[in-house]
């Protein structure tokens, strides 16, 4: 059986990003199958655009790289390339590791779809919108079998497309637990980083892209109602990541009451090991969002031993398994009462901390892929 992977998703701007690292850890775990089952052969498209971070993967056994130029034309290699791509290197199957092409031609899709933001909670222009929301479409009707993040997306894409319970699966992520774990960081590796980001005081973390679903306008007002009423508590608020999009209202409310109640830094996108530093170094990790498919970046913090809370809102009490303190995303003086909890009883911080490590251990690449694998032999029966 031989799987085509569309790489799309592992364009050099995608980088960090939560689709981006689901892809490659997911390629990774691909070669190893490979490796062990040489019934199962794999073909990963690379483009010759060296902006593609695709060629950056070793071939081998089983695991073969193949060029195709229409992966440097965006639109023609999502709007048909792909499916003649798969069809021309005589693919049994196609993975999507996201909605990112119309399906096409004779080759079967199986598509991750991670969730279904374009239609319950879009945040692009019209004209974006309109496309992810058409490609979002064609996905779950043309695909042979979807895999989703959390059974919070699966009920999602039963409700919104009338889709049967049988061709959408569940297949929690993984994360990366040589980088993310409880082992202490350097301590010269993370005095430089704090210095780097002039961090001179405890902080409160958030990671991930900052874009309007994160709910981070509402995480800073929060965070200066917090610091307001209670003088004792003096804390930065770091919003590690990369600018999204329609993030303008998150920097003006950071501006607003600058240098009066509080410090909102910026530190920008972290490579894994920084990343896992400073969120080693958090006094709390908060996550605020509005909606997610699975959050990896919460589940990297509880990995971590830190302290995390999170809002009550779509996959985010699943995913960690209820062990965490919630709060309505909609709700600022619910959201700072909660931290202000979270921050003054050491008795909660541990049990966060705790339960919060041991819900983190359940989630390994290898079980996803492997998971992944056994619905590529599925989808591949006549």
């Amino acid at each position: 059986m031989k799987i085509a992977i569309d790489s799309w998703v592992l364009a050099s701007r995608f980088r960090y990003q939560g689709t981006y690292v689901y892809a490659q850890s997911l390629i990774a775990e691909f070669a190893k199958v490979a490796r062990t089952r040489p019934e199962i052969e794999f073909c990963l498209f690379t483009s010759p655009n060296n902006s593609h971070d695709a060629a950056s993967i070793e071939p081998a056994k089983g695991f073969e790289l193949t060029r195709a130029p229409l992966l440097a034309h965006d639109r023609l290699w999502r709007l048909g390339g792909a499916s003649r791509a798969a069809a021309q290197a005589k693919a049994d199957l196609m993975f999507a590791p996201t909605v990112s092409m119309l399906p096409m031609g004779s080759v079967p899709l199986v598509c991750t779809i991670h969730d279904v933001t374009p239609v319950t909670m879009p945040s692009h222009s019209r004209k974006v919108t309109l496309l992810q929301r058409s490609l979002l479409w064609c996905a779950a009707r043309l695909a042979r079998k979807i895999i989703t993040d959390s059974e919070c997306s699966r009920n999602d894409l039963i409700n919104l497309y009338r889709l049967p319970e049988s061709r959408i699966s569940v297949v929690y992520l993984g994360y990366d637990k040589a980088t993310f774990n409880d082992a202490a960081p350097d301590p010269g590796v993370q005095k430089s980083l704090l210095e780097k980001l002039s961090l001179e005081k405890p902080y409160i973390l958030h990671h991930g892209v900052i874009q309007p679903r994160k709910n981070l306008k509402r995480l800073i007002e929060a965070y200066r109602l917090l610091l307001s009423r209670n003088h004792n508590l003096d804390f930065d608020l770091v919003l590690a990541g990369a600018l999204g999009w329609e993030y303008e209202e998150v920097l003006a409310a950071a501006r607003n009451g600058a240098g009066r109640t509080g410090r909102v830094v910026f530190p920008g996108t972290l490579n894994g090991p920084d990343l896992a530093v400073l969120i080693k170094g958090a006094s709390l990790v908060v996550m605020p969002s509005l909606y997610e498919g699975f959050c990896l970046p919460m589940v990297e913090a509880m990995a971590c031993g830190v302290p995390v809370i999170a809002a009550n809102a779509s996959c985010l009490p699943e995913i960690s398994g209820g062990v965490l303190k919630y709060f309505s995303p909609y709700s600022i003086e619910e959201m700072a009462a909660c931290m202000e909890q979270a921050l003054e009883d050491d008795e909660l911080r541990q049990k966060l901390a705790r339960e919060g490590k041991k819900r983190a251990a359940s989630f390994d690449w290898a079980t996803c892929a492997a998971k992944t694998v056994a619905i590529f032999e599925e989808s591949g029966r006549p």
